[in-house]
Parts: structure tokens; sequence; C-alpha cells
């Protein structure tokens, strides 16, 4: 009989090629960029900026997106505290698996709950997480509200909404945080930039 879930007959299967010479193969070192923050605060648009620039330089990058995760991989999850858990558990994994391939990959996610964060933050070796926190106020977010959810939240028929009646919790010690600056938000190619700095300065944007 075959089960399912914690299977106790799997084994780690050794491969040759491994992460070293994928990351030489592309001139580039493999890495978790995080960007976390409310919905309307600018974590998609950062993404899409900064995978643009990394291709410019000639640097293969690849967003994992929150809602269009949601129509594949984790379409059977719902928005419960439980459900959340489950999806950024999944997105982690993902991640890792391209890092491990020696790509940059942008992972753009709300991802609330900080404990959820710091898990996937442990999967990777090294210190290859990289940790972006979009810190907008609510009333920016809420001013934006491109998708109309705010609204909707706000009258009641959206139920534990992250921002308005479930909680957002903060980074305490990422990376990188992105803010206004005088009132005014930085824009798509600053930020992408400031990213980009980051990564050129930490040696990820080439193999040695």
């Amino acid at each position: 009989m075959s089960t399912v879930g914690n299977a106790t007959n799997i084994f780690w299967q050794e491969l040759p090629v491994g992460k070293l010479e994928r990351q030489k193969l592309l001139n580039q070192k493999g890495c978790v960029v995080w960007i976390t923050g409310l919905s309307g605060s600018g974590k998609s648009t950062l993404a899409s900026s900064l995978s643009r620039e990394l291709y410019t330089r000639g640097k293969l990058s690849y967003v994992l997106d929150g809602d269009n995760l949601r129509h594949g991989l984790n379409k059977d999850l719902g928005f419960k505290a439980e459900d959340r858990t489950e999806n950024i558990r999944r997105v982690g994994e993902v991640a890792k698996l391209f890092a491990d391939a020696g790509l940059i990959c942008i992972a753009s996610l709300i991802s609330p709950y900080r404990k959820d964060r710091d898990a996937c933050r442990e999967m990777l070796p090294d210190n290859n997480f990289i940790e972006v926190y979009m810190n907008m106020p609510l009333e920016l977010c809420e001013e934006r509200d491109a998708k109309g959810l705010y609204k909707l939240a706000r009258a009641g028929k959206i139920k534990g909404f992250t921002g308005i009646d479930d909680p957002y919790e903060p980074p305490l010690n990422c990376e990188m945080e992105i803010n206004e600056k005088d009132g005014v938000c930085p824009t798509p190619g600053d930020m992408a930039g400031e990213v980009v700095s980051y990564l050129e300065e930490k040696g990820y944007l080439h193999d040695q």
C-alpha cells in the first residue's frame, strides 16, 4: 500500500551537475529576492521592473507572482491562515529550486505573516534570501486600489483582507526597505536600480 504525506521510502538523488556549475554557466549567483508588503504597495511593479533591468544586464531571473501562482500551483488554496501558510511554503520551495538552478528568483507576495517568511529564509543556504519590504502607508495602498479589493473589504464583501481585518506583520530585519521619500514614491526604475545595486554589491551578478 502507498501512503500520501510523510513518506519514508524516498531517497535524495545526487545529480552530476550542481549549483556551482550552473552559476558558472550563467555568470551569476542564484538567490531569492522576496518582495513583501500590503496589496497596492508596489510589489508587482518592482518585480516587473527588476526583472526587466536584470534582463538588460544579461542576467536571468524569474518572477513568482502571488496572484499568478493562485491560477495554478496554489489554486486549491484559500485565504485562511493555514492556507496562507501553505501558499508561502509552496512558493518558498519553488523559489529555492530556481535559486539552486542559478537564477535570481523574484517572489512577489503579500506574505503577511513573519513566521512564514522566516521559514522561507531558512530554506535558503548561505544567506541567499533577500527580503525587500515595500513599506508604503495603508492610506496610499487604499488610494491606489487598482484591483478594487480595499473597497470590497471596507464594505465587508471580502473577509480576512490583509491590512483591514487581517494583520500584516512587517519584517524585523529585512535586507532592504523601500518607502516614500518626502511623501513621494520612488519610480519603478529607481526601485529596481536600488535592488540591482544591492545585488551587485553582494556579488550576485557575477559568478566570482
